[in-house]
Order: structure tokens, then C-alpha cells, then sequence
């Protein structure tokens, strides 16, 4: 049995060509080559794979064989790879990174964040994407060690010497309970009432904000570390607690929650802030994130 040898990338892309085409004629136009030539590199790919690619008898267009229908996929596969390898190298000369890693608090608004993300892998298809979605200090922790190029985090975090920081927007919080809660039915909340019921409390997995509390009021709280938890247990009338606006505004209309008007604190806005670190400022791709996400965030407020 003869040795197969490796086929070129010329040659594979020819074999594409004519399937495509339907014809070597066809697909000599297509490449800007003689017929001869494009007859050659399929006798060529031929010989080194020791198959036959295409019955050629008794038809004027060729027929693809059973060897050459199995190879298809495969060939397409190739000359795809090779495609996304020179595409990588153009983008790293041209100065993109080489992957973003993205780190987002959890308040940012989804309708933001994914019409974003699917516009940057539409501008920027040669660059992965690596997206984390955390609270609190979790975000910056990432960026401090080193596992994300970019990140938008939330206001409430220490003073870190060696990221970079700029506020880039906000997001509206409000306070609210089920209906069925006693806060939501009373007439008037007065102060120090809110003591008595248990506070839903979104609580921090990362130590750079460890025993620090944003806003709790109520020495009966529970702590949670997922916000959809928390939406679900304040649907449940099981406490109170603040919300992202965004997140709560299709139950506050349906009736499913209850803004609450507390006198101890008014409704605030959660600041967004884009973090870097010093050592590794953004490269174009995350600097398109920022600007957008900077922009995009003024337009939903």
C-alpha cells in the first residue's frame, strides 16, 4: 500500500473549489487559474492521499466518490483553521489582543451586556471572549490576579494600587418587598421598623471586601450569593431588600413587588466603574468595550 503523503493546502483548496462549483471549469474561473492547472492539483491530492476523489466517466461534470464525499468535511475543516490562524496573525500585528478576559458585576443590565457582546464578536470575530459575571469585590479580585483584561464593577471597593478605575455609569436601585409583606402593607414605614423583618442581603465571595456590610439595616438578615436568589426569596415575601431597578420593574408594574419608601434610606444609584490594571492597560478590543458599554449605559439611564 503505497504512503500517503500530506496534501497541500493549495490542493485541498482546490478540491474545495470544484465541489463547490459544480465543475474544474467552473472552478478554474473561480481561482483565476487555467483548467489545467486546477486538473493538476486534483491528480496531485489524488496520488498523495491515494484515493479517488471525483468519478470523471461517462459526465461531463465530475461526480464526487464516496472517498471524496467523506472528505469534504474535513478539507472544509482545514482550510477553516488555517483561515482563523492567518486571521489571528493579521489581528496581532495589527495590535489586538490575543483573547479579552471580561469580568462584569452582576448589576450590570443584560440588555446592555448582550447586545454588546454580540456586537463585539461581530467586530471583533479573531479575538476570544472570556466572560465573568461576579459581585461585589469578586470582581475586582479577578482583575487583581490577573484572570480578566477588563472589568465593570461596582462603587464599594478599597483602594487598590495597582488597578486603574473610571466611572463609566450607574444603575437606579430601589427597595421593595412582596406585597403580602407587613413593610408593604403599613401606611407608613417609621423608622427603625424595618428592624424587625429579615433583610435580604447580597454578600460578597471574595475577601477583598470581607466583613464590610453596604447598607444593612436589620439585625435579622440573610445572605445570599446570587441575585436571582434573591429576587425569587423577595417574591416570596420571605424579606426586603434592595433590587436593581431593571431587574424588579416588570414585577413592581405587574403588582409581583412593592416599592418600599424607607426613612432611613431613599432610593440610590449604583455606581458602574471599569477597572484595569495598572501593568496591562486595555488593548483596542477592551478599549471598543468601554467606550461602548460607557455609552450604552448613558442611553438606558
Amino acid at each position: 500500500m503505497p504512503e500517503i503523503a500530506p496534501p497541500s493546502l493549495d490542493h485541498l483548496r482546490t478540491f474545495l473549489a470544484v465541489v463547490e462549483e459544480g465543475s474544474f471549469n467552473a472552478a478554474a474561473r473561480k481561482l483565476g487559474r487555467a483548467i489545467s492547472v486546477v486538473s493538476y492539483a486534483i491528480a496531485q491530492l489524488e496520488t498523495q492521499l491515494d484515493v479517488r476523489l471525483f468519478d470523471r466517466e461517462g459526465s461531463r461534470k465530475p461526480r464526487l466518490t464516496e472517498a471524496g464525499r467523506a472528505l469534504v468535511t474535513e478539507a472544509h475543516a482545514i482550510a477553516d483553521d488555517v483561515d482563523a490562524l492567518l486571521a489571528k496573525v493579521r489581528s496581532l500585528r495589527q495590535g489586538l489582543e490575543a483573547e479579552l478576559s471580561f469580568a462584569v458585576d452582576v448589576m450590570v443590565p443584560g440588555n446592555v451586556l448582550a447586545p454588546l457582546l454580540r456586537d463585539f464578536q461581530e467586530r471583533f470575530p479573531t479575538v476570544p471572549l472570556r466572560l465573568h459575571v461576579e459581585a461585589l469585590g469578586a470582581v475586582a479580585g479577578l482583575v487583581l490576579d490577573g484572570r480578566a483584561t477588563l472589568a465593570i464593577a461596582g462603587p464599594d471597593l478599597l483602594d487598590l494600587p495597582e488597578i486603574e478605575r473610571e466611572t463609566i455609569g450607574s444603575v437606579e436601585f430601589v427597595i421593595v418587598a412582596a406585597p403580602g409583606h407587613p413593610l408593604a402593607k403599613a401606611k407608613r414605614i417609621a423608622p427603625g421598623d424595618v428592624r424587625k423583618h429579615i433583610q435580604l442581603v447580597l454578600t460578597d465571595r471574595s475577601p477583598l471586601t470581607e466583613g464590610r456590610d453596604y447598607s444593612v439595616f436589620s439585625p435579622r438578615s440573610w445572605r445570599l450569593a446570587d441575585l436571582g436568589s434573591k429576587h425569587d426569596l423577595l417574591k416570596e415575601g420571605i424579606g426586603w431588600g434592595s433590587m436593581p431597578r431593571h431587574r424588579v420593574q416588570e414585577d413592581l408594574d405587574s403588582g409581583a413587588l412593592v416599592e418600599l419608601h424607607l426613612p432611613e434610606r431613599p432610593s440610590i444609584d449604583y455606581a458602574l466603574v471599569a477597572l484595569w490594571r495598572k501593568d496591562s492597560p486595555p488593548g483596542p478590543a477592551a478599549v471598543w468595550v468601554l467606550d461602548e458599554m460607557r455609552e450604552r449605559l448613558a442611553k438606558c439611564s
